[in-house]
């Protein structure tokens, strides 16, 4: 798996591809693994969401998620996917995705990114306060200074008293 995987990052990092040359060598790769491969159908739904084709990777997303990931694969599957689904009107839904990404405990290294993407879904739904809110206050604990003031106003704002 080291040296597909290694192989399918070589396709990612090269910043020459077009979109759709990052989609047919992907899915070639994707063509070497079994058809229900979860690995494989997370990378070929990434490709497809890349070049803008929503829809597809919608699809694609919801069966890597099905077929099992491991836990950091679940976690950028479900960031991207509920980001697919804001992105197609499913705003409700991926409301719910993304605040449940956000709220798991513990924290896992990709919250701060749920927390990004929860925020946009947040104003795409009309609550840009909490988006604010879970902005700052996912911020914060990466600031030289204020923290602790930086918090507290994001508290206020999701309480709304600021």
């Amino acid at each position: 798996m080291d040296d597909w995987q290694d192989r399918v990052d070589a396709v990612w990092d090269d910043e020459t591809l077009t979109d759709e040359q990052v989609v047919e060598r992907i899915d070639a790769l994707a063509g070497e693994r079994p058809e229900d491969d979860a690995v494989a159908l997370f990378e070929r739904a990434g490709a497809r969401d890349s070049a803008g084709l929503e829809a597809e990777a919608e699809l694609l997303y919801r069966r890597a998620l099905d077929g099992g990931l491991d836990d950091e694969r679940r976690t950028r599957a479900t960031i991207q996917l509920a980001s697919t689904i804001r992105n197609l009107g499913k705003v409700d839904e991926a409301l719910a995705m993304l605040r449940a990404e956000y709220e798991t405990e513990p924290r896992g290294p990709l919250h701060d990114e749920a927390a990004a993407f929860y925020a946009l879904a947040l104003v795409s739904s009309g609550e840009a306060a909490r988006a604010a809110s879970i902005a700052l206050e996912t911020l914060a604990p990466h600031l030289s200074r204020y923290t602790r003031s930086v918090t507290g106003y994001a508290r206020e704002i999701a309480d709304g008293h600021a």
